[in-house]
């Protein structure tokens, strides 16, 4: 899901990257009262195992790649503000340091993968938790990453500097994440069950079940 340079006009590129530096300050507001050593220490951990896991990607049609994300996962045991400035960082280092994902780009990567993705896992969680915990962990984390998907594609789709038409990238985008978030919402409720002890005593935000 990593958007190279080249891709975006760069009026799309700049208006993402004021976006999502707006939304994650905004969040970084609300969770500044909050960080005991505890959730200092859960938020390292859960950054590194994020990181880890969106080393494992692969080439999809059009220049762009799918991987595990993790930002519903990050959201669930860390809160939302928390989790999207983790997988914020995340995706920062890999496109400064490994170039994973362009740096003009950046703002629309940390847009799809940390704003949308932590947002809209959290809020699929707080939809459905009543109904059926288990099943609310596993959607968040599949329609997490399937929405980031969307925001790329519309991106892309609609960005003057990229060569598909709107439709296609919609389609090899949002059905490429889609059927990979099968297997992001299974490992989503993994690291929930693997991090629910911690989170119980140590997150006001988090999933502690």
């Amino acid at each position: 899901m990593h958007t190279p340079d080249g891709f975006l006009h760069p009026w799309m590129a700049g208006a993402f990257l004021a976006l999502s530096a707006v939304v994650l300050l905004a969040g970084a507001r609300r969770v500044d009262t909050d960080l005991t050593e505890r959730r200092v220490q859960l938020f390292g951990v859960v950054t590194a195992g994020v990181f880890a896991a969106q080393l494992l990607n692969w080439p999809i049609p059009g220049g762009t790649s799918a991987h595990f994300v993790g930002g519903a996962f990050a959201a669930l045991v860390l809160g939302p503000h928390l989790g999207a400035l983790s997988v914020a960082l995340v995706v920062t280092v890999q496109a400064v340091v490994f170039g994973d994902g362009g740096l003009l780009a950046l703002g629309a990567n940390v847009w799809n993968m940390a704003v949308v993705e932590a947002y809209v896992g959290w809020a699929v969680y707080r939809a459905l938790a009543d109904w059926n915990r288990p099943a609310a962990v596993v959607l968040a984390g599949w329609v997490g990453i399937t929405a980031g998907a969307a925001a790329a594609g519309l991106q892309l789709g609609l960005s003057p500097a990229f060569g598909y038409d709107l439709l296609t990238v919609l389609s090899v985008m949002v059905g490429g994440h889609a059927a990979l978030g099968l297997g992001e919402g299974l490992l989503t409720y993994a690291g929930v069950r693997l991090f629910s002890r911690e989170v119980e005593t140590g997150s006001t935000e988090g999933v502690t079940a």
